[in-house]
């Protein structure tokens, strides 16, 4: 595994466009530019030398539309749902890296036109749920660019945020730097085959992450896999609303208007296109509830908001 290289005191004026080149390790301190863009960089990148985590994948020289960090253990022949198209299930993996590469930038503007700006207060409500504590781990599944890390930073809790697409943990790692957002782990994961060990974490976290997942049914496992016996399972995702009316009314406002706004703001209609049909692929609350339960968590729970059109579910490892 390639080592991030240091921060120096003649650091370059401008922030580096691969966060791994200014990444410093625990109890660091990085060096200082005269555009103060690198005073104090406690976020770090997981590596054997600096933490008991392993990275997966973490190659400087990569694009986050690549996948180094893989599928796991698709055969030949398999399909998998993009949006409403079947496809082979390893260049899923692909086209959905190129999604969230495309819309990484400007990912706030993406929820925003998803949700009509009410994703904030979702998250909000989601982080509530989960009940971040001191002295606690909880790893943040699918959360490149942070923000439901950035939520619960301020419990204390130790925090590892994981994504399987770079782009988007570039973002994140700037995002956390411009708040002054410390203590943060960053790390390329596959949701499929994380590579933390067994019984690690106290929590898990993952939201509107899990839809673009190949397998869902293994990115379940290896939550069970991670997280302690008592430890609590958490899921924000999009759903279909029950709400007569209302479902209509989303549904055409989100496949007719979102896929246009997605060009708008971000030259991008396909992308946005893929993210509300994939919406529609998403197995329904209760079997997804069943999905839950077949991984291995007991005590499990569907929370509806707007009738379905959101949904938190949550799980126990007993």
């Amino acid at each position: 595994l390639e080592q991030p290289a240091r921060v120096s005191s003649n650091a370059p004026a401008q922030p580096p466009t691969r966060y791994t080149e200014w990444v410093a390790g625990p109890g660091e301190r990085a060096g200082t530019t005269t555009a103060g863009w690198l005073q104090r960089l406690p976020n770090r990148l997981c590596r054997p030398d600096n933490s008991p985590l392993k990275a997966l994948g973490m190659n400087t020289g990569t694009s986050g539309t690549e996948t180094d960090v893989t599928d796991a253990g698709t055969t030949g022949g398999e399909t998998a749902s993009f949006g409403y198209e079947e496809v082979p299930a390893e260049e899923k993996v692909a086209r959905v890296g190129a999604v969230f590469s495309s819309v990484a930038r400007k990912y706030d503007m993406m929820n925003d036109a998803m949700s009509g700006g009410m994703h904030r207060l979702w998250k909000d409500r989601f982080v509530k749920r989960v009940k971040p504590r001191e002295g606690e781990s909880i790893l943040d599944m699918a959360g490149g660019t942070g923000d439901i890390a950035f939520r619960m930073a301020p419990s204390g809790a130790a925090i590892t945020v994981s994504d399987i697409n770079q782009d988007m943990l570039d973002v994140g790692i700037e995002r956390a730097m411009k708040r002054g957002i410390d203590g943060l782990v960053w790390s390329r994961q596959n949701a499929e085959e994380l590579s933390f060990g067994d019984r690690f974490f106290d929590a898990y976290t993952i939201a509107f992450g899990i839809r673009n997942v190949t397998h869902i049914d293994r990115a379940l496992a290896e939550a069970f896999r991670v997280l302690k016996f008592g430890g609590r399972f958490f899921c924000l995702e999009f759903s279909t609303t029950e709400w007569p009316g209302f479902s209509e009314v989303y549904d055409a406002y989100s496949h007719k208007l979102v896929p246009k706004i997605g060009q708008a703001i971000a030259g991008d209609a396909d992308s946005y296109r893929y993210l509300i049909e994939s919406i529609r692929r998403f197995p329904p609350m209760p079997q997804f509830e069943g999905m839950i339960r077949a991984a291995g968590f007991r005590h499990t729970k569907v929370e509806p908001i707007l009738g379905g059109l959101v949904a938190t579910h949550s799980g126990w490892k007993v």
